[in-house]
């Protein structure tokens, strides 16, 4: 079992075992994360209090999610235990939920969270003024999906209207991508207001005291945290959250009984978002939020955005997504903006790019025959499993396995993986 604390204030000297069991959410650069947002968040502006408080819980889970290793890997990780305390500034509301938050938050990451919460207050902070009133926030990852996302959400806009594209990122090699997406947007469709808020968010690499923390790579937790960021930003005018993903990633089918629950993360499942709306409702956060590509698979989102802004102008604008789950490439000295082609993220997108008769233009990592790297995109694959995967198909009772809440209909998502992998069978022959 593993405890931490979320502080909002250091000791001068802490000690050994109070540096180890906590988080310390500064605005120095003795902080335990890697950001400029303060623990009231008021460089985005006047923020709700309850939403700061989902944005301190995912900070807390997240970074815990990152400190505590796992060991082995798909269907035979272990299940960690955590046992989280964090200052809110409603104690009591938190409190009734915090057993439907821990069931959230479990299925999301499938671990073991007991959540207690304390009313420690943080330093004041500057509040910068709210200045735009958005249609909607858009979470833009740097992901295909998210780009089609944003894309979708700008043509809908009216010329005197604006949406705001909000990034989250902690290793900076992706910031340049979201920031190629964003412009590439204003250029293929000019005219309505679009404000793109890029947040710098992890965890630092030593605790307090100076030792290192052990690092997680999964770390499934993220996408809360870029969720509670989100909300965040949309909680100062209300406006509704879109979170895009393709509906079959959000199902997360597995590939195999070998790589159950592992196909991807649960960023979108519907049950992951119906538990986090019940939670936020009864504690009287925002909670507007949800995926507007629930029912489209990933090739059918390609094909509405060069419906959109014509196949060349689409191909374009998705060659410069990175959908990629690794950064294992690094040590053979390459970039970890190259994708590795392999594994589930690469895969899908690939045959999303076949399925739409689009061009693929991007730089896929390539062995050149050099052994090593080789031997790493062949344990990284995913493509024999997706193979099997396509063979087999998905039944009626695979789908009662993924955990969909009553309101889903199983006809729905059996149509909806039908068609997934009909895309992956397309692609992989």
């Amino acid at each position: 079992m593993a405890a931490f604390r979320l502080r909002l204030s250091a000791p001068a000297t802490p000690t050994a075992a109070e540096a180890r069991s906590s988080f310390y959410w500064l605005t120095d650069s003795s902080s335990s994360f890697s950001t400029s947002l303060g623990p009231n968040l008021g460089s985005l502006g006047p923020v709700p209090d309850l939403n700061v408080d989902l944005v301190r819980i995912a900070a807390t889970v997240f970074a815990a999610d990152r400190s505590v290793l796992r060991a082995g890997r798909g269907s035979d990780w272990n299940q960690r235990t955590f046992e989280l305390e964090i200052p809110v500034s409603a104690t009591d509301a938190w409190s009734a939920v915090s057993n439907d938050l821990e069931g959230v938050i479990s299925f999301l990451t499938g671990d073991s969270w007991s959540l207690t919460f304390n009313d420690d207050e943080a330093p004041p902070e500057e509040v910068a003024m709210a200045t735009t009133r958005p249609k909607r926030v858009v979470l833009l990852s740097g992901g295909a999906d998210s780009a089609i996302g944003a894309l979708m959400s700008r043509a809908d806009l009216a010329d005197d209207e604006q949406h705001i594209l909000l990034s989250q990122f902690s290793a900076k090699t992706l910031a340049p991508t979201q920031r190629a997406i964003a412009d590439q947007l204003v250029m293929l469709l000019p005219g309505p207001g679009q404000e793109h808020k890029q947040i710098r968010f992890g965890r630092n690499q030593k605790r307090l005291d100076g030792s290192k923390y052990p690092t997680e790579p999964s770390s499934r937790s993220r996408s809360l945290l870029f969720l509670a960021l989100g909300l965040a930003a949309a909680s100062l005018s209300k406006a509704p959250l879109w979170i895009p993903e393709n509906g079959f990633a959000s199902l997360n089918p597995p590939l195999s009984p070998d790589r159950r629950g592992s196909l991807s993360t649960r960023t979108t499942h519907p049950a992951f978002l119906a538990g986090l709306v019940d939670v936020l409702n009864s504690v009287g956060a925002h909670s507007s939020f949800g995926n507007p590509f629930a029912d489209s698979t990933k090739g059918e989102m390609f094909k509405q955005a060069a419906t959109l802004v014509g196949a060349g102008p689409a191909a374009s604008l998705l060659s410069e997504t990175n959908s990629c789950a690794h950064t294992g490439q690094r040590s053979f000295g390459i970039s970890p903006k190259t994708p590795c082609g392999v594994c589930f993220g690469c895969v899908i997108r690939r045959a999303s790019f076949h399925t739409a008769g689009l061009q693929d233009a991007t730089t896929y990592i390539s062995s050149n025959g050099d052994a090593g790297v080789q031997s790493w995109l062949d344990r990284q694959s995913v493509i024999p499993a997706a193979r099997s995967f396509v063979a087999l198909g998905v039944s009626r009772r695979d789908l009662i396995a993924l955990n969909l809440p009553p309101s889903y209909p199983l006809a729905g998502a059996l149509d909806l993986c039908s068609r997934g992998i009909a895309e992956l069978s397309g692609f992989l022959g």
